[in-house]
């Protein structure tokens, strides 16, 4: 297996396994994914369907640094995500927004853009914290898998184009 198809089906299986734990969480514990949860797991999807193409088609040089690139781009969209429901989750009490109406609500009533405005804006309930491991929130995990994610493919990057020179 070449180095490149090894990276993407790394970086597929480690995505999947955290959008396989966040639904573990939302319907055997009980804890439901507000809006910004859910764009995390499509910044989470995003980079498992880049990574799955790039493992089929197992790309060199260019290709190979166009899906790498998909990756960091949607791993830096993935961390905005998560850093802006920290920044609400340690925002004082009194400064929190009121919870919103849900994501299908949104969506169905709002322009599409007015609903992603009133998404990312954030409301109450991203605010909460309703579980910790080692005292991170989910967002704050989530925001370490993408800087993980987005350094992985930086150093990715980096090796693949010096390997290629020597």
């Amino acid at each position: 297996m070449h180095n490149s198809r090894k990276f993407f089906v790394s970086v597929f299986t480690i995505c999947l396994g955290l959008l396989i734990f966040g639904l573990y969480l939302e319907h055997f514990q009980g804890l439901d994914a507000c809006p910004l949860c859910i764009f995390q797991r499509v910044a989470y999807m995003a980079i498992m369907f880049i990574a799955l193409i790039g493992a089929i088609h197992n790309p060199r040089n260019l290709l190979q640094i166009i899906y790498k690139l998909l990756i960091i781009i949607s791993s830096i969209a993935g961390a905005a995500i998560a850093g802006r429901q920290i920044w609400l989750q340690h925002l004082p009490p009194e400064l929190v927004p009121e919870c919103g109406p849900g994501l299908d609500y949104m969506f169905n009533v709002f322009p599409f853009g007015e609903a992603l405005k009133m998404i990312f804006t954030g409301s109450g309930e991203c605010a909460e914290v309703k579980w910790r491991f080692i005292g991170f929130s989910i967002a704050e995990w989530s925001l370490i898998m993408f800087v993980g994610i987005f350094i992985t493919t930086l150093l990715s990057i980096y090796t693949s184009r010096y390997k290629n020179t020597n």
